[in-house]
């Protein structure tokens, strides 16, 4: 719990950098310009209306996405958005990030993907050297001779890999708000996160709202002290509702999985179909890569294959929107380059090149040298 105070929320300055972070890469959308064509005037009444409790939350407005799977996305008014970004920089950051562990992945400064990513890396590196030199110590005791590290089954092991079935559809409103209240003890910041809680129908979360992230990352941030904790399991990672655990014994995998389903049962959610234990040797999907333990200690870290033929499938798409006009030649390069950025923090230099000739085939347009690594 921190000492929160209500009016960091809805102090001008805590608004306007509020607005500034809304205002990324929406700068074009009509609601935009017109919040800031009277951009002291609407933050005023903001932080008035904040003040006094007179605030309310505007309707959402609700539609599908495809990639990379399909949902339902509710987002809010643009001084929704404003004050979602107040509450959760000042207050919901600081309050919830003091209790996660460090391998909660998601929605964190100095975290992300890539840094779950080179966690995981570490752990299968440290699984595999921890195991090959218990394996010498007991060869030497015994008087026995050494085994090349390809033949002694040190990247031998299991993998529990979990995950929550329609997560953010699935969070339960009371748990929700009994996790806050534990964690935020001022009643006017509480009467803002329960209504920003109850905006929608229980279950469910929306989506598109800031404070959804910073909800849905505490809500098995329990969990996490359970599985590192009272589960004894030491090589752990979650990113959102997406989490892996390694150990050497699959029985205790197999009980590790009874434990999580009871914990996360009594949050009103349930692990999906997808939830598994298999070997190590597989490799572990994760955060949009396939990273592998060779015999040999090495990791290595593939694009997956979905990923692959969802750039072909989208640069095509964007082809035909071009040609009609509907999108920009820039808008298509940092697209691919938000794509090729992210191919790059793998072993990924063959698959890189190939795309960027296909990229250039499809847009000769563009003047970028992607062909160039």
């Amino acid at each position: 719990m921190i000492n929160a105070n209500f009016e960091r929320v809805y102090d001008f300055g805590s608004l306007y950098a509020g607005f500034l972070k809304a205002r990324r890469g929406k700068r074009g959308k009509e609601s935009v310009a017109k919040f800031e064509a009277n951009l002291l005037e609407a933050l005023c009444l903001l932080s008035e209306m904040l003040k006094n409790k007179t605030y309310k939350m505007s309707d959402y407005f609700v539609f599908r996405v495809y990639e990379p799977k399909e949902r339902v996305v509710m987002t809010n008014a643009f001084k929704d958005k404003v004050v979602q970004h107040s509450l959760c920089d000042n207050i919901l950051g600081p309050a919830f990030e003091r209790s996660f562990l460090i391998d909660n992945y998601a929605s964190q400064a100095g975290k992300g993907t890539h840094y779950g990513l080179y966690r995981l890396e570490d752990f299968m590196r440290s699984y595999y050297f921890e195991r090959k030199s218990r394996a010498e110590r007991e060869h030497r005791e015994e008087g026995l001779p050494r085994v090349p590290p390809q033949m002694g089954g040190y990247a031998d092991g299991w993998v529990l890999k979990g995950d929550v079935s329609k997560y953010f559809y699935s969070i339960q409103h009371g748990p929700l708000k009994k996790m806050v209240h534990k964690y935020i003890r001022d009643p006017n910041i509480l009467w803002l996160t329960d209504m920003i809680i109850d905006s929608t129908e229980n279950p469910g979360i929306p989506i598109g709202n800031q404070t959804s992230q910073w909800f849905a990352v505490m809500y098995l941030s329990g969990m996490d002290h359970f599985i590192k904790e009272k589960l004894g399991i030491r090589f752990y990672g979650r990113y959102m509702d997406d989490f892996y655990l390694i150990h050497e014994d699959k029985a205790h995998l197999q009980y590790c999985r009874a434990e999580i389903e009871k914990y996360v049962t009594a949050l009103g959610i349930s692990l999906n179909n997808k939830t598994n234990i298999f070997p190590l040797k597989n490799g572990i999907d994760f955060l949009g890569f396939h990273t592998y333990l060779t015999d040999s200690g090495k990791v290595v870290r593939k694009v997956r294959r979905v990923s692959k033929n969802n750039v072909r499938r989208r640069l095509k798409k964007q082809r035909k929107l071009y040609d009609m006009g509907k999108i920009e030649l820039f808008q298509v390069e940092q697209s691919y380059q938000s794509w090729r950025g992210h191919a790059l923090k793998g072993d990924s230099y063959h698959l890189v090149r190939d795309m960027d000739r296909y990229f250039k085939k499809l847009f000769k347009e563009s003047e970028k040298q992607w062909h160039k690594l």
